[in-house]
């Protein structure tokens, strides 16, 4: 790394440590020209996870939007927070796991379904009947029928 003060291109790091309020390092340097010392932080540089939505548009990946999808689908439910935020947590988790930048919202509200549906089936029903836009009562059934 280039010195910040005389603009040497060797430096060495002289103490390391781990920051404990973030995934980051902290590193002590020193110029091997001019002996001034400096300290840099190195972390991972997250990439955004964008989602393409059914329209076509494309936004970046928000967990809050799932966790409020899925509040609507759990209202006066016996569905805690915790394991509102955990479904949405695991999501998330996948999709960074998964290395993927771009993934339709199709596939997100499919996971949400899955993990929902153990946990509570009439809050499954009510996030899926939002999440596949029923347009009649017929096409309801037919779906409650296949599940």
């Amino acid at each position: 790394m280039k010195c910040i003060y005389c603009g040497h291109a060797d430096s060495k790091v002289i103490d390391s440590r781990l920051v404990e309020e973030s995934n980051s390092i902290r590193r002590r340097r020193q110029c091997l020209n001019c002996q001034k010392r400096w300290t840099t932080y190195e972390t991972v540089e997250n990439n955004p996870i964008l989602v393409i939505k059914k329209n076509g548009s494309i936004q970046p990946f928000d967990k809050n939007k799932i966790i409020n999808g899925i509040l609507k689908a759990c209202e006066k439910r016996p569905v805690s927070l915790i394991e509102i935020e955990n479904i949405a947590s695991q999501v998330e988790k996948s999709l960074k796991e998964n290395m993927k930048q771009e993934i339709e919202s199709i596939k997100i509200g499919e996971m949400v379904m899955d993990m929902l549906k153990p946990l509570d089936q009439i809050s499954y029903v009510r996030f899926a009947s939002v999440y596949r836009e029923f347009t009649d009562a017929e096409n309801f059934i037919n779906f409650l029928k296949n599940e």
